[in-house]
């Protein structure tokens, strides 16, 4: 079976997202992770001490969801839930040093796909295209995390 061809903005726009995105699912799962593993990793460490209602807001999921993803990182030894002022009820909990040194790398990785994606194209041509990816978004909704 033949390739899709591939032959309007939007079409060629996904590809390229599609490109992005299976690179960073090879980096994530060299490092034995789902993706909502290393996305909950990846916000521990940018947003230490959070609340499992920030995790379930930021992964969009239920409270169970959120439970079982933490339990899995725990038994990893990548995430710790710690009782705060002797509150049962309230955890934060915090990327362990083995969860950030395991997730440590991906924005580098991230960006050395980029590169790779936009190799092609000369430094005025990203510039130019930069400008016309930042004129279209700029007048579409805000993605949002509530």
């Amino acid at each position: 079976m033949d390739a899709p061809r591939l032959t309007t903005t939007l079409d060629l726009l996904r590809w390229i997202g599609w490109a992005q995105q299976k690179a960073g699912e090879e980096w994530i799962r060299a490092r034995e992770l789902s993706f909502a593993q290393a996305f909950a990793l990846g916000y521990l460490v940018r947003s230490p001490g959070a609340i499992q209602r920030d995790l379930q807001k930021m992964t969009r999921t239920s409270a169970a969801s959120v439970s079982s993803l933490l339990q899995g990182l725990e038994r990893r030894g990548l995430v710790e839930r710690r009782t705060e002022g002797g509150d049962e009820r309230s955890k934060r909990v915090y990327a362990t040093p083995a969860g950030a040194e395991l997730i440590a790398g991906f924005d580098a990785a991230m960006a050395a796909t980029e590169e790779t994606i936009l190799a092609p194209l000369d430094q005025a041509e990203r510039d130019a295209l930069h400008a016309l990816l930042t004129k279209i978004t700029s007048v579409l909704p805000q993605p949002t995390r509530d």
